[in-house]
This record gives C-alpha cells, structure tokens and sequence, in this order.
C-alpha cells in the first residue's frame, strides 16, 4: 500500500490533510526521534484510530509504573482468572488458577500479544479490569496523549478505545526514556513455551538492521498497525503505521520510513510534544472493517503467519534472517515475588456472564494461524 507523506517537517512546518469520507481515506502515519520527539514525517497525526493489540504497550508502560511504585515487582504472581482465560486469541490457553511471573507475562503479551495474559495483567495489577483501563487513562492524561481513551488491557476491539499516531509518540517516548531498563521486551525475537516455539509477529526484529521494538497490532476495526524502532549511529527512530491492509504492507511500510529517516540531515524544529493539532474529522475513528475483513478484502485477516501453502508477502526492504532466531523459554510458575498490592489480601474478583469479544477476526482462523497454547497441550510452531 502506498502512502504519501507529509514531508515540510523538514522545513519546520505543520502539515494539514483533509480527510475522506470514505474508510481509510488516509492513514495515521508519523517517523520521528525518540531521544529528542523531532518530527521527520507524519500524516494524520491527530486522526482517531483503534490501537488494537498496540494497546499492550499502554498495558506495559501501566504495569511499569505499578513496579516502580512499589506495587509488585517483576518475579510477582500473575494469575489467570476465569474471565481473563475466556478471551479469544491470540492467546496461550492457560488454565484458569495457573500462575506466572509478571516478567513471563509481559515477554508473551509483547511476542505473542496472548489476550488472555494481558488480560491477566490488568486484573492483578488494577485489582480489576475496570479500574486498570482507569489507571490506564489516568497515566495517558498525565502524559498528555489528549486523543486516547482505553476500555481493556489487550486490545480486543471496544467502539470507545481509541489513539493517536501522534499520542502513540507520546508512549513510546514515555516508555524508552523513563524506562530503558525494560527495553528487552520490545525485541525478542521468539519464545519458547513447552515444545511450542512462537516468532514475533514484528518482522523486523532480528532482520532489519537496528531494530529494537516494538510491537504490532491487528483488528478489523483498526486494520493492520505496527510501532517499529530503530537504532543507527546513536540515533533511535520510531515509525508508526496505522491501518494497513496487510501485515506486508505494514512492515514494509515501517521499515521505508526508517530506511529514509536514517538517511535524512536536517533537524525539524517541530517535536512530538509541539505539534499542532490539525485534520477535518479528527474525532471520528476510522473503520477499517470492509477493507481487511469482508468477502472482497484483498488479504487473509490475520495479525499472524501467512496461511500455509501461500506464497509469502515480498517485503523486499527487510532481509531475511540468516542467523538462527535468538529464543527466549517463558512458563507457568516462578512467581516467588509479592502479591500485587491491587489485590490486598483477597483473589481476583470473578465476574459472571460478561460478554466477551468474538475471535479475532470474527471468522474461522485460517489456515496455519498459531495455535492456542495451553497449559496440558503443546502446539507446533
């Protein structure tokens, strides 16, 4: 998919573009420096779209500043409810009672993007699901992403959750500056759970020179979205897609956008935290639903691997991995560290017949999407 930038960031100017009636009209697009927020290139920063399973860094950056307040620590026990277990995937299939390390929980929400993991999350950090997309929303008007709003800690799509590219900046930054001690969880290029070996669904990691993060993000809704970081001779750009038509077309996209950023001298007088709002429409989200979902969609509607016997997406910028993947082994259990302090003396509140979202998509998984991983089963890679 071919998008046209906004490129007079160069010459510190504010871009303005006027957006469509129609779905996907344009797409929320921006590349900029993570130590200093200088803009290289953006579009539609302002417009209103689904993060999806972006989310999970808001989850992450939540999480964080739980530990950093003394509210549990990276070895505390994440335990998996009745409710968080019911989530459709992507997920890992635990057992509702089964127990891990926040530290396992937080590398299988950022490689596998498991819903019912971060789910997980949410409810023993927050206490319970409500009140962690409060804290949630709380931290994003602290940091002053005035575009966002969030409903749940794993992105299954909600009318009401939505962002920003250009407060999907904000987190990034807010993530890599206050925290560059957690930087490993936004690289990893595959877990290990049991016999299952599960790859990031960020091909960009492990292939594409400097990448270090950070994490993808897939609904109908939202279409195919994709935050990827790089590091070049001192110098991290992020690139942020939103509403792709295809995993590819993401990946591709993201890595255009770093490739040229890296190549680019000048710097924009013009920051993350300075750029003016602009955009007709800005506060109604995009659907992307007919594009990526419905019978005439060009692509399978999956965030995961191509179905099998397809030819793969050429995504001709990033080079194949020619080294063997770097693994890391997750697993239940662990979990010698202090309780959450969300959840006092008491387990996680269990709430009875609360709809839950369908599967992602909501239709059949296709062929060779990865399989549920439980906690008595093995799935193959």
């Amino acid at each position: 998919m071919k998008m046209q930038f906004v490129k007079s960031m160069l010459l510190g100017l504010v871009a303005t573009t006027v957006l469509g009636a129609a779905p996907a009209a344009a797409n929320p697009v921006m590349l900029f420096d993570i130590n200093s927020g200088a803009i290289i290139e953006h579009q539609d920063a302002f417009k209103r779209w689904h993060p999806a399973s972006l989310t999970k860094l808001m989850t992450a950056y939540t999480t964080f500043r739980a530990v950093r307040a003394g509210e549990l620590a990276l070895d505390s026990p994440i335990k998996i409810s009745k409710k968080a277990a019911a989530f459709p995937p992507a997920k890992m299939g635990y057992k509702p009672g089964s127990v891990l390390t926040l530290d396992n929980a937080l590398k299988i929400i950022m490689v596998k993007s498991a819903n019912d993991v971060a789910a997980a999350i949410g409810e023993n950090v927050g206490g319970t699901s409500e009140a962690f997309a409060a804290r949630m929303n709380a931290e994003a008007q602290r940091l002053g992403m005035s575009g966002s709003h969030w409903v749940n800690a794993n992105g299954l799509h909600d009318p009401e959750q939505y962002t920003t590219a250009r407060d999907l900046a904000i987190l990034v930054r807010a993530i890599r500056l206050e925290y560059p001690q957690y930087a490993a969880y936004f690289d990893i290029e595959g877990i290990v759970a049991g016999k299952a070996k599960l790859k990031n669904f960020n091909p960009l990691v492990g292939r594409f020179p400097g990448t270090d993060g950070m994490k993808t993000g897939f609904v109908c809704e939202s279409g195919f979205n994709l935050i990827a970081s790089a590091n070049r001779g001192g110098q991290t750009l992020a690139a942020i897609v939103l509403g792709a038509t295809s995993p590819g077309d993401r990946a591709e996209e993201a890595a255009k956008m770093l490739q040229g950023g890296f190549g680019r001298t000048g710097i924009s007088s013009v920051t993350v935290a300075t750029l003016a709002p602009y955009g007709d429409n800005r506060d109604l989200a995009t659907d992307m639903r007919e594009v990526v979902c419905s019978k005439k969609a060009k692509h399978v509607a999956s965030d995961g691997p191509t179905e099998t016997g397809a030819a793969p997406e050429k995504v001709s910028i990033i080079p194949e991995m020619t080294r063997p993947r770097n693994w890391v082994t997750v697993s239940l259990g662990g979990a010698t560290g202090p309780r959450p302090k969300a959840l006092g003396g008491r387990d996680i509140v269990e709430q009875a017949d609360v709809p839950l979202p369908t599967w992602r998509p909501d239709r059949p998984a296709p062929t060779g999407a990865v399989p549920v991983v439980s906690s008595n089963s093995q799935a193959r890679s």
